[in-house]
């Protein structure tokens, strides 16, 4: 066994003896650090939120929080982590830990109560605090300062309803669940906080390259974990080990573990392989690593492909999409995941690999049945190829019971071009109504060469209500789902009816 090791608040630590499918969360209250705090188990309450260094976006490092309670501890191999512990420094031997900024403003505008989401939000408010591009608005004025950043029911000067006059975006908290405060107090808080100083550790921290990705072969009790260095060896090992798990953020296979209590004899990592982690923007298409988190396709495209700009801030929370990867969402073939109706719309295609070379597969003829492709054994998701030039009309609809960090019911995603008042070329993506994710091909067709007018949208949308084999069930019924389809596409039309004439 190749020795395992995690630096934890600057300290390092063997892994060992933990079992391969420890996850971060057991490890750390298994040594005493009993902040991080387990709610939910499937990544949806934050209570477990710690900073894990990882490659920034605009500075070397940043401090970018995630579910403890769903990734292995093997994971983190030679990586760095802060826990809510770590946060606090102490001056001199003996002397009781100085809070931290973040700390302190949560303390002092009462954001805790019973504390046990705490730590939590403080992971996470402080991966928002480190973050190098947020900065205070340049009107923020004495409003601001008289009520610590919001009042009881503003924002104060400079802000909006979601974010502060300091920058900070409540988007970063959209993974952590309180039962006591009513929110309120946190967003004091959090629109409270200023900047970190110059001798701030963790500040400083960021403008050092963070720890580089480790070669892993972690085993015990007759399981392993491994990582490779490189996608050949990885494909290869593969090929040996057809029945291993792939993971990269765990968000999936975390809940498999904890809710379930699957065990794998074998679990591949392949989140820190540099060829998943490429994004190229080439003359006729975007290329977009398996391996890139959410977060991080989301800062690096910046906008320039706007479907995916509307889909991110809908996909769960800011902690699930610093772990969650298209080539998870896509692997995994589920027919409610929200990457794959936006796609779709997006005519992506996905590189497929294996040990004997790649090929390149439309997403619309990937899903094969439930939780079923044409992915073969040993094989990989490397990219996801997005075609240029982009579809000017956009839209994704996500009916769901909760505005954020909620599956979907129904989600829905529009591409269309609209050229003179008549639609050119239609193309929509549906989750949450067949077996798998699926084209609206009918409503394709009753869009196309048509004049975009409320008449063509009422009839497409009707359409539209028959597309797919919806079913009954606890988020949804059968009838609710196929009306959301046709009503999705009539707010379409009204969306747009101003910026493209009828």
């Amino acid at each position: 066994m190749v020795t395992a090791r995690i630096t934890v608040n600057g300290k390092e630590a063997p892994i060992a003896p933990a079992a391969p499918h420890t996850t971060v969360l057991d490890f750390l209250r298994e040594r005493g650090l009993t902040g991080t705090k387990e709610g939910c188990a499937e990544g949806e309450c934050g209570a477990c939120s710690v900073l894990v260094a990882r490659p920034g976006v605009n500075k070397p490092t940043d401090w970018v929080p995630v579910n403890a309670c769903l990734v292995p501890v093997a994971a983190l191999d030679g990586q760095e982590v802060v826990t809510s512990e770590g946060l606090a420094t102490v001056e001199a031997p003996g002397t009781p830990p100085v809070l931290h900024p973040v700390q302190e403003e949560m303390a002092v505008r009462g954001g805790s109560q019973c504390g046990y989401c705490t730590p939590g939000f403080v992971c996470s408010m402080a991966a928002e605090y480190y973050r190098p591009d947020r900065c205070a608005h340049a009107d923020a004025g004495a409003g601001a300062e008289a009520t610590g950043g919001a009042g009881a029911s503003g924002t104060g000067d400079g802000g909006d309803a979601e974010h502060g006059p300091n920058g900070f975006d409540l988007h970063a908290l959209s993974g952590n669940l309180c039962r006591c405060t009513g929110y309120r107090p946190i967003r004091d808080a959090a629109f409270a906080v200023g900047t970190p100083t110059d001798d701030d550790p963790l500040a400083r921290r960021r403008e050092q390259d963070p720890p580089a990705p480790v070669a892993t072969e972690y085993r015990q009790d007759d399981r392993a974990f491994l990582r490779r260095s490189t996608l050949a060896e990885t494909l290869r090992l593969l090929r040996e080990r057809p029945d291993a798990v792939v993971v990269a953020g765990s968000t999936d296979w975390g809940v498999e573990v904890n809710i379930r209590s699957r065990r794998a004899d074998c679990v591949v990592a392949v989140d820190r392989l540099p060829e998943l982690r490429e994004l190229r923007v080439e003359s006729d298409h975007v290329e977009i690593g398996a391996a890139l988190t959410l977060t991080e396709i989301e800062r690096r495209l910046d906008g320039s492909v706007p479907l995916l700009a509307q889909l991110f801030p809908q996909f769960a929370s800011r902690l699930i999409r610093n772990g969650a990867t298209l080539g998870g969402n896509l692997g995994t073939g589920s027919p409610i995941g929200d990457s794959p109706p936006v796609l779709l719309a997006l005519e992506a295609s996905l590189v497929l690999a294996d040990a004997d070379g790649e090929r390149e597969v439309p997403l619309a003829e990937y899903f094969t049945g439930y939780r079923q492709s044409v992915r073969r054994p040993g094989e990989l998701i490397r990219a996801v190829r997005v075609p240029l030039p982009l579809t000017p009309v956009t839209a994704f609809h996500k009916i769901a019971k909760r505005r954020f960090d909620d599956i979907s019911s129904v989600a829905v995603a529009f591409a269309l071009d609209v050229e003179d008042g008549t639609v050119r070329k239609a193309r929509i993506g549906l989750g949450g109504v067949a077996a798998t994710p699926v084209r609206a091909l009918a409503t394709e067709a009753a869009l196309e060469g048509r004049p975009w007018t409320s008449g063509t949208a009422e009839a497409a949308a009707e359409v539209l209500r028959g597309e797919g084999t919806p079913m009954s069930d606890h988020r949804a019924s059968a009838g609710y789902r196929a009306a959301m389809l046709g009503q999705s596409l009539l707010k379409l039309y009204a969306q747009t009816t101003e910026a493209v004439p009828s």
